[in-house]
């Protein structure tokens, strides 16, 4: 049981998408058909070629956005917006979730690649909202994203959680190797196990594993 484990912990960091909603909603298959139509329109290609570079800058530079920065000069803002104008009729509320984060002692956040504008809109949609002391999206990094360095050292900076004193809940295992080397508790809440020294818990019912945390 992992309750003493996290005895310590005074700040918990939730990424989003897939995190605090099921993959099961395929909200984010809606994200990547907008991607894929931003980079077509941009960039003048097809949607192979569209849908190759959207992977490819994703596994090498963290998220499609940071390549389409990199290696186009692409100005983030209008780019946020757009794949971000999604539907949230996939989502539905979730009390038992709810119930959970709200009983967690000390603070509570937000940190995502996404936008704050479009986490704060799956948050409302899922039920969550007022249980977060602040939302983090990409644009409080300066556009860098997880997993880089600095886009923790940024985020936390700005928040002043000390990261001796926190937990971090993430899908992508890439995400949680910056926060263990920080000497953050990381918790991959996923499908699938994935044996890495970075990743301390998994967990596939993050409601039933906050629930063991017995707050």
């Amino acid at each position: 049981m992992p309750k003493d484990a996290f005895s310590h912990v005074d700040t918990w960091v939730f990424d989003l998408d897939h995190t605090l909603y099921p993959p099961s909603a395929r909200l984010f298959e809606l994200i990547e058909v907008r991607m894929t139509a931003w980079v077509m329109d941009k960039l003048n290609v097809d949607r192979a070629r569209a849908d190759y570079l959207r992977r490819y800058y994703w596994e090498t530079h963290g998220t499609t956005l940071a390549g389409l920065m990199r290696e186009h000069d692409v100005d983030p803002e209008p780019y946020l917006v757009d794949v971000h104008d999604i539907s949230m009729d996939s989502l539905t509320p979730d009390p038992q979730l709810a119930a959970r984060i709200a009983a967690l002692p000390g603070r509570r956040i937000v940190y995502t690649n996404g936008c704050e504008p479009y986490a704060r809109r799956v948050i409302e949609a899922r039920g969550l909202s007022g249980l977060f002391d602040a939302v983090y999206g990409v644009e409080h990094a300066g556009f860098q994203p997880k997993p880089d360095h600095a886009a923790f050292d940024k985020v936390f900076a700005l928040d002043g959680l000390v990261p001796a004193r926190a937990a971090m809940f993430e899908d992508d295992p890439r995400n949680l190797a910056v926060p263990h080397a920080m000497g953050m508790k990381t918790v991959h809440v996923a499908p699938v196990r994935l044996d890495a020294t970075h990743i301390e818990y998994h967990t596939d019912d993050l409601t039933g594993f906050l629930g063991q945390l017995g707050h």
